[in-house]
Order: C-alpha cells, then structure tokens, then sequence
C-alpha cells in the first residue's frame, strides 16, 4: 500500500461527525477528565524521555526530576479523582484488590496472559 492509499482508507474509518464531540465538550467534566488524561500522557512521556537519556545516551538519571514529573502525574490523578467522585484511597484499594486477584501473593506470566475479566471488573464496581 502506498501512503496517499493509505491516508485515504484512513479517512474512510475516521469519525467525521464532530458535532456529538463539541456537544460533550460542553460539559465541564468531561472537559476536566480531557485535561487529566493529556496530562497524564504527557508527564508520562516526561518520565519516558528521562530514562531514554539515561539508559541510550548514558545521561546520569535525574532523580529530581523523576520526583518532579511524579508529583506532575499525581496532580493530574487528583483533578482526575476530584472530577470522577473517588478517593485515592479507594482508587488505590480497588487496585489492590484486582491485582491479588489476578496474582495472588506474586506475579507470574501465566496469570498476567490468563486474566479473568469478569472478576476484575466485578472487584472494580464493587462499592
């Protein structure tokens, strides 16, 4: 396939329909968890970039700076949990809870490839 066919069937599948996106747009919240969500990527990314430097270029590792964009992530975890009505605390416990389901007491391969969806998603709704 060349690129311009590509490109093309690219624009086959595309969702064009952008008045259903701007009318969700509308609600604050939804704008918030946006925000939350590029953000997140974003200090991610932050974070990935500093161990490229570190293990492909021999950079020394910025640790204050991992401390930093750490802190980035959990503020954007924190408008994200505002936003949403949820704790920490209970965000942390839920996924706790669903991965010694998955694990048990340790990981393996064969239960990380062998998840039971439907437990983990009855854990996670779990009030």
């Amino acid at each position: 396939m060349n690129p311009k066919d590509f490109i093309k069937s690219c624009l086959v599948t595309e969702s064009r329909d952008m008045q259903p996106v701007k009318d969700r747009l509308q609600s604050t919240e939804n704008v918030r968890l946006l925000h939350a969500a590029i953000g997140l990527c974003t200090e991610s990314g932050e974070i990935q970039d500093q161990i490229k430097k570190h293990l492909f270029y021999g950079k020394p590792l910025d640790k204050v700076n991992m401390i930093e964009e750490l802190g980035d992530i959990m503020w954007y975890v924190g408008v994200a949990c505002a936003t949403l009505d949820v704790s920490l605390e209970e965000v942390m416990q839920k996924n706790h809870e669903k991965l010694k389901a998955r694990y048990g007491s340790k990981f393996t391969e064969a239960a990380a490839l062998n998840r039971d969806l439907d437990k983990e998603r009855e854990i996670l709704e779990k009030k």
